[in-house]
């Protein structure tokens, strides 16, 4: 056994009441997205089970699981309240309890933080009659009954549970039903249940966990998921939590304490919970810290504890018992299979760009901004294998689509040469990453260039390539990931003389000057962007958008920062007005502005103008390439998506097969760029 397996914190094993976990990292409650029917079935399982392959001693699923019918599934969430969840559960902790990782699920009642148009057209249900803001709906004051009816479905919800084969659930209070009896700011209840007293707000949380253990006994593990400090004026204060922990404890029903501080009813306020990149890491673990200490529970917690060290510190320090790395575990599921292979430099870090879960809040499922295999294990590898044949990959281009390309076909045992025009890797990441709170997305970049260089890939700075280049390589298959160039010309129609691009302002090759207008068709980050470093040299901006919300790409929680800096400088934004043309009027610019609603046309004049839509494919060298490749640059789409061998041949004299990726192809984003490389490479 290696020395740092039994020195190391993270690797040591704790004991929760009879279970023994095999180490001190966990996945706290998600809900990724991914369940069928309100069913954890194949993708969700294979998703969790790849982290327990990858070492987590503690997965707790669902983020959360729905105990009632009127708490409907906003998040996709799993539906705890259908006894048809009972096989699909055992299947998932039966392929947990393979490869020794305990299994636990959250269960919750959303109460308001969901909407009535979802499930069965339920009302919602709240403990006050305030909407959420971040949900809108309005809910129904619960009465006598409800209460009733809603900790009968908790217990019998967590008999499902144990019948599934779970360890333990843990009871998710923060944000959801049980909170909003908690919180004076949302309870406005009045007897056994109101406000008044801590006691009775704490009194559907005591009657939900006697019910509980009368169902599933006092050997099964049941821990609470809460706030212990809600950091706002009214709500439940730090000294507050600590004596609500100190009940929790008291009640003899509650094995463990999983802390947060904060509320998630509004963006702004969940992103403090859960903080994006650019804001302080593990901002709320010295407070959990606290509460261990007071109550002398097993306690956990997670908030943007996205690297090792903070985790080591966490267990070392005493703060925690298990420490959460959900997002991390997003980005690389193998982070404790490294550790203890001593590979800490191979762990594929987590940027804290929040793609995961701004995607889930928008609607859709998560996934990782960097490893598109995420949620996808059914079809895309985590562990890239070797191929049977080895072939020579000239790569164009060192943005993330063509270094993951790289990766990938070295992993595969090709012999890669990539050929980079720039004097360092990073394409358009070297633009974002110009702005200091987004700097952590360079580690997409730099990661990768580690992984090549670590293995022997050829890369070539300062190489402007054209097809001579290529083609002296001698090379089997050529990837053209070249990406884009920023598009100034305006929807169907031409590109206005005296405007610039967001990328000239975000590079520096322009200075913003006077009153400025940022016209955004594309709602990416770039035209943010430029807003933020336009009003830190003290410019006037308005942002200018056709679309009916401004920055739709760019999603909720990584809006906050954004809104945050340019609310302060009294930005305005305007929303369904579109740019027509510019005029140059003196010394300043006269945009032309008409609107899609109607004929209306009018005016007004900037001293600079700001034109954010998307890019532009940088594929000239694909063209030049087609005539002399095999495929002519075809993608059989089929054999694509299915990861399957790309065999066409179009030119029967050609020597090499030529493919494009990423913003090469069409302007897309991070992501999709990756993901273009990744399933084309697996197999080549």
């Amino acid at each position: 056994m290696k020395d740092h397996i039994t020195t190391d914190p993270l690797l040591q094993p704790y004991t929760l009441k009879h279970l023994k976990l095999k180490n001190r990292v966990m996945t706290t409650s998600h809900e990724p997205a991914y369940p069928e029917d309100g069913m954890p079935k194949a993708r969700y399982r294979a998703y969790h089970e790849e982290r327990a392959k990858g070492g987590v001693a503690l997965a707790m699923t669902a983020g959360s699981a729905a105990v009632s019918r009127d708490s409907p599934p906003v998040f996709n969430n799993i539906l705890a309240y259908r006894d048809e969840v009972v096989p699909w559960i055992r299947e998932l902790t039966d392929a947990l309890h393979e490869h020794g990782c305990a299994a636990m699920i959250q269960l919750t009642h959303l109460g308001r933080r969901t909407n009535w148009n979802k499930g069965d057209w339920l009302p919602s249900i709240s403990a006050g009659p305030d909407r959420e803001p971040a949900h809108r709906a309005f809910p129904k004051m619960v009465e006598d009954w409800d209460i009733e009816r809603v900790i009968e479905d908790y217990a019998t919800a967590a008999e499902r549970m144990q019948a599934g084969g779970m360890d333990g659930i843990e009871i998710q209070a923060y944000g959801h039903l049980m909170d909003q009896f908690w919180s004076p700011l949302s309870n406005k209840l009045s007897g056994p249940y109101g406000a008044d007293t801590l006691e009775n707000r704490l009194r559907f949380t005591t009657d939900v966990l006697n019910a509980v253990r009368k169902r599933v006994g006092p050997e099964f593990i049941v821990g609470i998921r809460y706030t212990a400090d809600e950091v706002q004026a009214g709500g439940i204060t730090a000294e507050e939590g600590i004596e609500i922990s100190k009940l929790l404890r008291d009640t003899g029903q509650v094995d463990f304490l999983n802390v947060i501080r904060g509320r998630i009813h509004t963006d702004p306020a969940m992103t403090d919970v859960i903080p994006i990149q650019g804001m302080p890491s593990a901002p709320h673990l010295d407070f959990a810290g606290e509460v261990r200490r007071a109550t002398g529970m097993p306690t956990f917690h997670a908030a943007k504890i996205q690297d090792v060290a903070t985790a080591r510190h966490a267990i070392a320090s005493g703060l925690l018992d298990m420490v959460g790395m959900t997002r991390a575990h997003m980005a690389d599921p193998h982070v404790v299979r490294k550790i203890e292979e001593g590979r800490e430099h191979d762990i594929r870090p987590c940027v804290g760009a929040n793609y995961c879960l701004d995607r889930i809040y928008q609607g859709g499922e998560a996934l990782c901004i960097h490893n598109p295999a995420t949620g996808r294990e059914l079809s895309m590898p985590h562990v890239i294998k070797p191929a049977a044949d080895r072939r020579k990959i000239v790569i164009v281009g060192a943005g993330p689509a063509g270094l993951e390309a790289a990766r990938v076909a070295s992993a595969r045992g090709h012999e890669v040469v990539v050929l980079e025009a720039a004097n360092r890797a990073g394409g358009q990441v070297l633009l974002t990453a110009r702005t200091k709170r987004r700097a952590e997305m360079m580690q997409i970049i730099d990661w990768r260039v580690a992984q090549c260089e670590a293995v022997g890939v050829d890369l070539r700075y300062n190489l402007y390539a054209e097809a001579g280049d290529v083609l002296a390589e001698n090379p089997d298959v050529v990837i053209i990931a070249t990406g884009g160039m920023a598009n100034t010309t305006l929807y169907e129609s031409d590109t206005p003389d005296h405007v610039v691009s967001a990328w000239d302002i975000l590079s520096g090759d322009v200075k913003p000057a006077g009153s400025l207008l940022i016209y955004d068709e594309a709602g990416d980050h770039s035209g943010l962007q430029a807003a933020e470093i336009a009003v830190a040299a003290g410019c006037t901006v308005e942002i200018m958008t056709p679309d009916r919300t401004f920055a739709p790409e760019v999603m909720a929680m990584n809006l906050v920062p954004y809104m945050r800096t340019l609310q302060r400088e009294e930005v305005i934004f305007t929303v369904t007005k579109r740019l027509r043309g510019v005029q140059k009027v003196g010394n300043r610019l006269r945009a032309v502005i008409g609107t899609d609603y109607s004929d209306t046309v009018g005016q007004a004049d900037y001293d600079q103008i700001v034109v954010n839509y998307g890019t532009m494919p940088l594929d000239g060298l694909y063209h030049d390439l087609r005539p002399a490749s095999s495929n002519g640059g075809a993608l059989d789409q089929t054999a694509f998506l299915d990861v399957r061998p790309q065999t066409t041949v179009r030119n029967t004299q050609g020597t090499f097969q030529l493919f494009r990726i990423g913003d090469a192809v069409s302007a897309r984003n991070t992501h999709a760029a990756i993901y273009d490389a990744l399933r084309l490479m697996v197999a080549v």
